[in-house]
């Protein structure tokens, strides 16, 4: 039994612990399904890598969640493998896994490769000294434990230096769901004693920001309230906005936000109030610009229904794209766990300045 050493998703909200975000054990991956909860919970039960990756194409993990996912779904992976103990076949069976769970969707495929390659790597060391088996599939679990822990250890650099933004009794303003980052950012402001309001976009149309980022909000103690997507410019004023954050699925080399749809009008509104506007992420040198980033489209009949059901009349077209791009001159600065960064200066990410 693997030693699971200093958890980092301590006082954290119920959906960010470890074993409710997706979890590897005994043959299968459980992935908490955040399309519902929390008006249910409910965990989806993956017997296969390829129900990972089904998984994560239907967001039924988003946010870090599909990053998690896709590491566990390796261990998954190797389990589905482990009679076998030819080191060729194991490793080409690996590769096309981790090929697989990293382009479920489309747009963060290249931080997925990241991640899913990393196991392969760890493998290949693995097989090369003649372990196979169970000791293989318990060491690509190791991996994605660690990468997860490690992650959250990472974001809590980061919820650190966002909540050193926020004033104490401010409100800020978020978009979507940004994870791990909305717990520790929170977490970070109890510890430096500061009280805060929160307000959430609803993000239609899962409702990202309704249910899962005011859930962890509200697990977490925090007055939290919920606006639809076309409210955040009036409420910005009326309710005296400090701040707006959030994350990010793509961050260029050059400083534009690729985020969930409505972040891109959000940040314009935040500009025109004089809002600082903090997006958290780490700048991704696989996308020097905007050129290579593709921008999912999602099935239309989604904008059209609500929760499951239709509210438009038979006819009526939708149109989803599931991201938005901000302009680096609309973005305040990028929280990293290196630092803040002006946009136009996250190159130095790289070089650590």
């Amino acid at each position: 039994m693997i030693e699971l050493k200093d958890r980092q998703d301590a006082d954290l909200a119920f959906m960010l612990r470890f074993e409710n975000v997706a979890w590897y054990e005994n043959g299968t991956v459980r992935i908490l399904n955040r399309t519902i909860y929390p008006i249910r919970t409910e965990f989806v039960t993956c017997h296969t890598h390829q129900e990972v990756a089904k998984a994560i194409k239907d967001m039924i993990t988003q946010s870090e969640g599909p990053y998690t996912a896709a590491a566990m779904g390796m261990a998954l992976s190797a389990y589905e493998i482990k009679d076998e103990h030819d080191p060729k076949k194991i490793i080409d069976y690996l590769s096309k896994a981790a090929y697989e769970l990293s382009h479920a969707r489309p747009t963060t495929a290249a931080q997925m490769e990241g991640i899913v390659n990393g196991a392969v790597a760890v493998a290949k060391e693995i097989v090369d000294k003649g372990i196979t088996g169970q000791d293989l599939v318990d060491a690509m679990f190791e991996y994605a434990y660690n990468y997860e822990n490690n992650n959250y250890r990472r974001y809590t650099i980061i919820g650190h230096n966002i909540a050193e933004k926020i004033p104490d009794n401010g409100t800020i303003l978020t978009q979507c769901f940004a994870g791990t980052v909305v717990g520790t950012m929170l977490r970070e402001c109890r510890r430096m004693g500061k009280d805060v309001k929160v307000f959430c976009a609803e993000t239609r149309p899962y409702y990202q920001g309704a249910r899962l980022t005011a859930s962890v909000a509200c697990d977490m103690g925090f007055d939290v309230t919920v606006i639809t997507d076309n409210m955040p410019g009036y409420v910005m004023k009326k309710k005296h906005i400090d701040l707006f954050t959030s994350a990010s699925d793509v961050i260029t080399m050059d400083g534009h936000v690729v985020n969930k749809i409505g972040t891109f009008q959000i940040a314009l509104a935040a500009r025109f109030q004089g809002i600082p506007y903090y997006c958290t992420g780490t700048p991704d040198p696989k996308h020097p610009t905007m050129s290579n980033v593709v921008i999912e489209e999602r099935d239309p009949e989604l904008v059209t229904e609500s929760l499951g059901q239709k509210i438009t009349m038979n006819g009526v077209k939708g149109y989803y794209p599931a991201f938005d791009v901000t302009p680096p001159e609309l973005v305040t600065g990028i929280v990293t766990d290196k630092g803040i960064y002006a946009p136009e200066d996250v190159h130095k990410y790289l070089d650590g300045e």
